[in-house]
C-alpha cells in the first residue's frame, strides 16, 4: 500500500514538472526581466557619452526593458571599466568600451586593473568617427604637406605644440600616432577635456590637435579652426576638400571607435538577446541619420559583429601600444 502511494507521488511530481518545462523554459530565456545597466567611463556630454545614450534609447525598445546609463568616470575610463569587468556576468551589466579603454590605457596603465582581451564578452560595435588633424586658423598650412614643411621649421626652434583633451584621451592617442608615423617630438599640452582643448587651439595657444569628428566639424565649419588631413583613408562627404592621411603618402588610419562589452562569461542566452538589440538599434534609419549628421558611422551587420570589436583591440595593441609606449606618457 505504501508503496503504490510512492509511486502515485513520484508520477504526480513527474506530470507536474512535464507541464511546467516550458514555462520554466520560457522564464529561463526570458532575458531580461528588469532594467539594464550600460556604464560609460566618462563625463555626461562627451562624445562617447552621447552615443552609448542613443544607442541605450534603441536598444530599450528591442529588449522591452529601459537601458540606463551610469556615467562613472575618471582614471582614463579604467574605473567604469574595472566596475564592469568585476559585474556579476548575468547581461544586467554592460560598458561603453572606447579604443582608449581597450588599447590605449594598455600603454599608458603600468597596473591596469582589468585585461581588455581576457575580462570582457564583446557585444558588438557601436560606431566610429574618423580623426582630423585640426590647426590654429592662422597656422600657415592648408594640408598636410605643407604641415609637415612648418612643422620641421618649427620644431627646430621649439615652438610647435599640440594640445589634447588629456593623457590617453583619443585626441592625444590620435596625435601620437601621426607623430610617431611623421618621426616627429612635439610638445603635447595635456587638458582636463576635449573643450579647454579646443578653447586655447581657437585662441592660438597651441598650434594643432587631433580630434574626432564628432567635436571638430563645427569648429571647422564655423571657421575657428581648419582642418588640414582625415587622418583615415577615405574623405569626408562634410569636407570633400580635405585630403587623407593616405592621400600624403602616410599609412595611417586613426578612427575613434566605441563598442559595447559585457563580463566575461555572461550567458550566451542574454548575450545573443543582446547582440540582437545592437544590431536592431545600429539598422534603424533615423538614428543613423543623425549620427552621419555629426559624423559619426554606425556599422553595418557584419562590421558589428563581436569578431570585428576583438580584431579591432589586437590590432590596436599589436599597431598602436609600441607607439604610445614610446612617448613614455604614463597615468599610474
Amino acid at each position: 500500500m505504501k508503496r503504490a502511494v510512492l509511486l502515485r507521488g513520484v508520477f504526480a511530481l513527474a506530470a507536474a514538472c512535464a507541464l511546467d518545462a516550458p514555462a520554466m523554459s520560457q522564464t529561463a530565456n526570458a532575458f531580461p526581466q528588469r532594467p539594464v545597466t550600460l556604464i560609460v567611463p566618462f563625463p555626461p556630454g562627451g562624445p562617447s557619452d552621447a552615443l552609448a545614450r542613443g544607442f541605450a534609447l534603441h536598444m530599450g525598445k528591442k529588449l522591452g526593458q529601459s537601458v540606463i546609463i551610469e556615467n562613472v568616470a575618471g582614471a582614463g575610463g579604467t574605473i567604469g571599466l574595472t566596475k564592469v569587468a568585476k559585474a556579476a556576468p548575468d547581461g544586467y551589466t554592460l560598458g561603453f568600451g572606447t579604443i582608449g579603454t581597450h588599447v590605449a590605457n594598455v600603454a599608458l596603465y603600468k597596473k591596469l586593473p582589468y585585461d581588455p582581451e581576457k575580462d570582457f564578452l564583446p557585444v558588438g560595435l557601436a560606431g566610429s568617427a574618423p580623426m582630423l588633424l585640426l590647426a590654429r586658423a592662422d597656422l600657415p598650412a592648408s594640408n598636410l604637406e605643407e604641415f609637415v614643411a612648418w612643422l620641421g621649421t618649427n620644431k627646430a626652434k621649439a615652438k610647435a605644440s599640440f594640445g589634447s583633451a588629456g593623457v590617453g584621451s583619443i585626441s592625444h592617442y590620435g596625435c601620437v600616432l601621426l607623430l610617431s608615423a611623421l618621426k616627429q617630438n612635439v610638445a603635447h599640452i595635456p587638458y582636463k577635456g576635449v573643450a579647454p582643448a579646443m578653447n586655447d587651439l581657437m585662441g592660438g595657444q597651441t598650434d594643432f590637435m587631433c580630434d574626432q569628428t564628432t567635436t571638430a566639424l563645427p569648429q571647422v565649419a564655423g571657421g575657428k579652426i581648419k582642418a588640414l588631413a582625415v587622418l583615415s583613408s577615405t574623405r569626408l562627404p562634410q569636407l570633400p576638400n580635405t585630403g587623407t592621411a593616405a592621400e600624403a603618402g602616410l599609412a595611417l588610419d586613426v578612427r575613434a571607435w566605441n563598442a559595447i562589452f559585457a563580463p566575461r562569461g555572461t550567458p550566451e542566452p542574454a548575450m545573443a538577446r543582446l547582440r540582437a538589440a545592437l544590431a536592431d538599434a545600429a539598422a534603424d534609419p533615423e538614428f543613423r541619420r543623425q549620427m552621419q549628421a555629426v559624423g559619426v558611422d554606425l556599422p553595418a551587420a557584419d562590421a558589428l559583429q563581436p569578431a570585428a570589436v576583438s580584431a579591432l583591440i589586437a590590432r590596436g595593441l599589436r599597431d598602436d601600444v609600441p607607439a604610445l609606449k614610446a612617448k613614455g606618457e604614463y597615468l599610474d
